[in-house]
């Protein structure tokens, strides 16, 4: 197969950004449509691919995007969430197909979610409904399709990974909704990009849905007895409820994983249906080569060993968050956009910039936020509660940041490697927040470096302003002792000595 012109969409996600690099080893020329192109800049495969800003629900930036594409990937969904997430899908949709038809385009690869075959499409969860409804817009154009459905998928830092992963670490006694008795059939993240890549060179003739998934069956209960196993942990205990609707365990989860509420909910509900294979028809235009499909349980070591090795290239939460601010970044040195309360910290630093800037990139997962520790923690319980992401998402690599990242409740907005760090929140806020850490050289005269922190809120209407007047107090203590420590934390760096 010779090399083609692929467009990716969603490639600041977690399929998205780990099938750039798999079409750009199989010998595809790789251009990417992004909301915000930035966010691609430091992936190890962005100087190879085309990157162009664009949005799926705007038009004419498809038509630029399109332009001598032969093959375009469809990785984007709504998350489920929010009243009219359903049209917005079908529109974007229906957009995406016309301008792929005005361009040419010869195919169009669509990632959708696996449905029982007995079940109407209007009876299945929101979720699964938008998704299968997106896959017959493109089935119904004129551009040839494949769409590719598949049910849990397995990989590290996928969503349906870390919430059975845990779930099942977490609780070795779980009470459990009836769900977990539903039986469906996961796949490797592997032989997912597998079948992605090896559609780009199916037939014009072709045009049609494939089942995709793994060679076991199992109910989310044997899953996660299965993940206890592979994992080490001794056998857990599991209690079916009946009451535990998908809202309630969307909040069970929420409080026990480290994916939020409005994520949860949808992955919930679409296990309350049956999702098993009907058909493996796509092995006559995607041969599976030996060892394939992968098995569930080597898909989870294989997940694992990804996590022990810190070699986790995506996570779910690469993906915007529902409900997450996506305003511009106040610039400096002037703020057009109202108010803007600060709060600035500056110290110097006994140890070299090197070292300091090592501890700023380090900062929160496993590493925490230098600080009063239990105000975070409080702070995060407080975000689940109104179903933000809580401080729990942790790190993609535990030593190395790139703009995108989530960071706990956080997400890198900008980062210019041994000068700045600058964060975005995403906690529920009645405002805008961001923290900048800086490492500096020492001024004239001075040895060492500077450390400038700086944290910033741009208050929405009268309740923004009465939280940062609340929380202001408290500053000194939190801010002022994150400060402090990041300080002392560098200059204990064997750099330092």
């Amino acid at each position: 197969m010779t090399g083609k012109n692929c467009l990716v969409t969603g490639a600041t996600g977690y399929i998205g950004g780990r099938l750039v690099p798999e079409l750009l080893d199989a010998g595809h020329r790789v251009r990417c449509l992004a909301r915000t192109p930035e966010k691609l800049r430091d992936h190890p495969w962005a100087g190879e691919a085309e990157i162009v800003r664009g949005d799926v629900t705007d038009p004419p930036s498809l038509a630029g995007a399109m332009t001598g594409i032969d093959v375009a990937y469809y990785l984007v969904h709504s998350l489920g969430t929010g009243s009219g997430f359903e049209e917005r899908d079908r529109d974007a949709a229906r957009a995406f197909a016309e301008e792929a038809r005005a361009a040419g385009v010869r195919r169009i690869v669509y990632l959708g979610g696996l449905t029982p075959a007995d079940i109407p499409v209007r009876s299945l969860s929101p979720h699964l409904r938008s998704r299968a409804e997106v896959g017959e817009v493109f089935l119904d154009g004129a551009v040839p399709a494949t769409v590719l459905r598949a049910a849990v998928v397995i990989g590290s830092g996928s969503a349906s990974f870390e919430m059975l992963r845990y779930l099942t670490e977490r609780l070795p006694v779980m009470v459990t909704p009836s769900w977990v008795g539903t039986r469906c059939q996961p796949i490797a993240v592997r032989d997912v990009l597998r079948y992605l890549v090896g559609s780009a060179g199916m037939p014009p003739e072709v045009n049609r849905a494939f089942d995709i998934g793994g060679p076991d069956v199992l109910t989310y209960e044997e899953m996660m007895r299965r993940y206890a196993a592979v994992a080490g942990l001794p056998a857990r205990l599991i209690l079916r409820v009946p009451m535990l609707t998908p809202r309630l365990s969307s909040h069970w989860i929420g409080l026990v994983t480290p994916v939020p509420r409005a994520l949860a909910r949808p992955l919930a509900e679409s296990l309350r249906h049956e999702v098993v294979c009907a058909e493996h028809d796509i092995a006559a235009h995607v041969p599976d080569p030996p060892g394939a499909p992968i098995g569930f349980d080597e898909a989870l070591a294989l997940a694992l060993r990804r996590i022990r090795e810190a070699r986790v290239t995506t996570r779910w939460s690469s993906a915007a968050v529902p409900g997450a601010p996506s305003d511009p970044l106040p610039t400096d040195p002037d703020w057009a956009g109202g108010s803007l309360y600060t709060d600035c910290r500056e110290l110097t630093v006994e140890a070299p910039a090197a070292a300091l800037w090592r501890v700023v990139e380090g900062i929160g997962g496993e590493n925490g936020w230098y600080s009063f520790p239990l105000a975070w923690a409080v702070r995060g319980w407080l975000d689940r509660l109104v179903g933000g992401v809580g401080i729990r998402r942790g790190r993609r690599d535990a030593a190395r940041l790139r703009v995108g990242d989530s960071l706990d409740f956080w997400r890198v907005e900008e980062i210019e490697p041994g000068r700045l760090l600058r964060l975005r929140a995403e906690m529920r806020l009645p405002g805008l927040a961001w923290l900048e850490l800086h490492a500096d050289p020492p001024s004239p005269g001075e040895a060492g470096s500077r450390y400038r922190q700086r944290a910033l809120f741009h208050p929405h209407g009268l309740l923004g302003h009465l939280y940062w007047w609340s929380v202001s107090p408290f500053h000194a203590v939190v801010f002022g002792g994150m400060a402090r420590n990041i300080a002392r934390a560098a200059e204990r760096t064997p750099d330092a000595e």
